[in-house]
């Protein structure tokens, strides 16, 4: 459930994320205990996650495409590479860093891809995640990464309803690569009356961590999400609800809730009926948001005016602005609050997704003699690490 009044810039994004399968949904396009009896086998605890080993690593190239909007406009496109990696293991927690780079290994220019973030992941399975498949795979054999693997491929072609064309490549065994449940190859393609675009997603390097050392935790000061949470005010009929977003991950998959505070428990306690996404569509996500979405501030506040927003003792420099609209004759006051800089220090401990949006934004009617009565809005309140021992 997301609660967030619409604004330009995240309306442009929710139809760009369309191309995508399976984001933020409690189903992934992966293979089935059903249909891959040995994939299953192979990512079990004691073979994949539970064996984790600071320094095992997956790379895959991406690239990403989309025609322009308007005729004659400018396509834009997107390369880079993208890397998970090991960097800690305090079980059960395998705690990973997740960064994107250009094609010659240096800090991509985009605001979205240029830092490296952190995400701890739950090496067991505290609930069962369903799992529903493209469809029936084929057997492939395919050279990947400078090795032959026996894989699984499943396609599934919307075209002929104005959807898209998605093929997901996976091992038969995933083993070094069970960071992304055995990922060789991804492709997302749109087709019909939407913008035409794309997505890929090639495997070119994996590595396996070499002996015992567990490694430093990292702290979380720059989360992707897993182990933190954060609180928004969503000022909506019939009454106003305080709204809290957990992150949480396990084995492969990232996990997300969203529901009205319970004060009567500690944060993000039970995560049993939380989206999941698995982690490589996540990759696949941030690169084709960060395509689509375009660079920070978003067009919605670029004639912004500086401002600072006050939150829990936090100072964040922001970016602010106000639109008046007149709709069948009533006028309306958009405003709308984004950071200047997503990653300053002042944000230190809040989940990427938060970052990325506004930090307040709402609509109020304006009335007899100007007088302006609020019809809604969203506004962060507070946010937090739920995991025991994260710094």
């Amino acid at each position: 459930m997301r609660m967030r009044p619409p604004s330009p810039a995240r309306a442009l994004l929710g139809a760009a994320l369309l191309l995508l399968p399976g984001c933020m949904t409690s189903k992934s396009s992966g293979p089935s205990a059903s249909e891959s009896s040995s994939a299953q086998a192979t990512t079990a605890p004691e073979n994949g996650w539970r064996n984790a080993r600071v320094g095992d690593t997956v790379t895959y190239a991406f690239s990403a495409h989309q025609g322009s909007m308007e005729r004659g406009g400018t396509p834009r496109e997107l390369k880079g590479r993208v890397t998970l990696a090991v960097v800690a293991v305090q079980r059960p927690w395998v705690w990973l860093q997740l960064s994107f780079r250009d094609e010659a290994g240096q800090a991509l220019p985009q605001t979205r891809l240029a830092q490296d973030v952190v995400l701890p992941v739950r090496a067991d399975e505290t609930h069962p995640i369903e799992v529903s498949p493209l469809g029936e795979p084929s057997a492939e054999r395919a050279t990947v990464a400078q090795r032959t693997w026996e894989g699984l491929r499943y396609v599934k072609d919307d075209r002929p309803v104005d959807g898209n064309l998605v093929s997901r490549l996976y091992t038969k065994e995933p083993g070094p690569l069970y960071l992304t449940r055995g990922l060789l190859q991804a492709a997302t393609e749109s087709a019909g009356f939407r913008v035409p675009g794309g997505l890929t997603l090639d495997l070119v390097e994996f590595k396996a961590g070499e002996g015992s050392a567990s490694g430093a935790v990292p702290s979380l000061e720059r989360p992707l999400g897993p182990g933190t949470w954060y609180d928004r005010r969503v000022d909506l009929e019939p009454m106003p609800t305080l709204q809290r977003v957990c992150f949480g991950a396990e084995r492969g998959y990232l996990l997300r809730t969203e529901r009205p505070i319970d004060t009567q428990a500690a944060p993000c306690t039970d995560l049993a009926e939380a989206e999941a996404e698995p982690l490589e569509e996540v990759l696949m996500g941030l690169a084709w948001e960060a395509l689509t979405a375009g660079d920070w501030p978003p067009p919605s506040v670029a004639s912004g005016t500086p401002g600072t927003f006050s939150v829990e003792g936090h100072e964040v420099p922001t970016i602010g602005v106000q639109r008046t609209m007149s709709e069948e004759g009533t006028q309306r006051v958009y405003s709308e609050t984004v950071a200047a800089d997503p990653w300053s220090p002042q944000l230190s401990g809040l989940a990427r997704e938060a970052r990325f949006q506004a930090l307040a934004e709402g609509t109020e009617r304006v009335g007899p003699g100007g007088k302006r009565e609020p019809e809604g809005g969203v506004r962060l309140v507070r946010w937090g690490t739920w995991l025991e021992g994260a710094k």
